[in-house]
């Protein structure tokens, strides 16, 4: 069993020693996966930190990171393993010759040696397999990013390597793992998920971070910006958030946002610096064109506005 940590609190206080703030319902989540042995599946928007937490908690754990990045087309040749056709010939050819070097006699050119052409030797090793592999520093962690790019045709090849910890290669036989590797699988939605894979897993939403955590995250990411225009540009996102956008600013948003400020030796929002620094924000230029200009300015001035209010009821 996992027993990396031995409270909740050990990993929020975990991720937070790596810059990563946590919520209590993320912490106790990861906890629990990691307590049970079960993969943990993160689902949220893109750019809300799911990828992020795997780093940090390899980086925490001092455990190697594999990442199999999903795509459309993943199968298992580039998932799990593929056979070294190259060496293989190779061993063909060689095993020929040294026929003909010991026997007068023809060889038998039927006679390949398959038997040992399926052998580890020849197997190339992809990431589900090598997260299988024993590691010197421990089971690794394994991230599955972004399942939902993948054709669902790749969820049920997962099904047994998340309930067994093993992966079936019909000419080896089966691979099974000493000890589980971590497992980590995110999905931005695009599609829905089958259920077979996710009662594998502990399941998570992960939302955007409250106004609080998101200043906590400004303040250990982007802390040159220093309080005042960190809470600006917190008010400003969240704000944003709130309107219809096709794609909202996610949390690595909010940072490059802080920094590209910090950069520009900004100190104070203002509706020219919003309007020239949009991009950074957001990536669809109809949801530019729909804020850049008079909706900035308004947003900004309401959230300005606001931001004098609560310092007012305050004092």
């Amino acid at each position: 069993m996992v027993r990396a940590f031995d409270t909740v609190e050990a990993v929020q206080q975990g991720l937070v020693s790596a810059g990563y703030i946590a919520n209590d319902g993320l912490a106790v989540s990861l906890f629990l996966a990691l307590a049970k042995q079960r993969a943990l599946f993160l689902e949220g928007e893109a750019g809300v930190g799911k990828t992020e937490i795997a780093k940090v908690l390899a980086s925490v754990l001092g455990r190697d990171l594999i990442r199999l990045q999903c795509y459309e087309g993943l199968d298992i040749n580039q998932a799990a393993y593929e056979w070294n056709y190259a060496r293989q010939l190779i061993e063909i050819q060689a095993q020929r010759c040294a026929d003909d070097a010991q026997s007068s006699n023809p060889p038998d050119t039927s006679d390949t040696g398959a038997d040992n052409l399926f052998r580890e030797t020849f197997l190339v090793e992809r990431p589900l397999l090598r997260a299988l592999r024993s590691h010197p520093a421990g089971a690794p962690i394994l991230l599955i990013d972004e399942i939902d790019r993948a054709d669902e045709a790749f969820e049920a090849y997962l099904l047994e390597l998340l309930s067994d910890w093993q992966i079936t290669i019909p000419e080896l036989g089966t691979i099974t793992a000493a000890t589980p590797p971590i497992v980590i699988i995110t999905s931005n939605r695009t599609r829905e998920i089958h259920d077979a894979l996710k009662r594998r897993c502990f399941y998570y939403w992960v939302d955007y971070p409250s106004r609080e955590v998101e200043l906590q995250i400004l303040a250990e990411k982007a802390p040159d910006a220093g309080p005042a225009l960190q809470a600006q540009v917190v008010e400003f996102v969240q704000a944003l958030r709130g309107q219809q956008l096709f794609k909202s600013p996610g949390v690595a948003e909010t940072i490059d946002w802080a920094q590209a400020l910090v950069e520009l030796n900004c100190v104070a929002l203002d509706p020219q610096t919003v309007d020239s620094t949009m991009g950074v924000l957001l990536k669809y230029q109809d949801d530019i064109s729909r804020i850049q200009g008079t909706e900035a300015a308004r947003i900004l001035s309401e959230v300005q506005g606001a931001m004098v209010q609560g310092e007012l009821s305050r004092a």
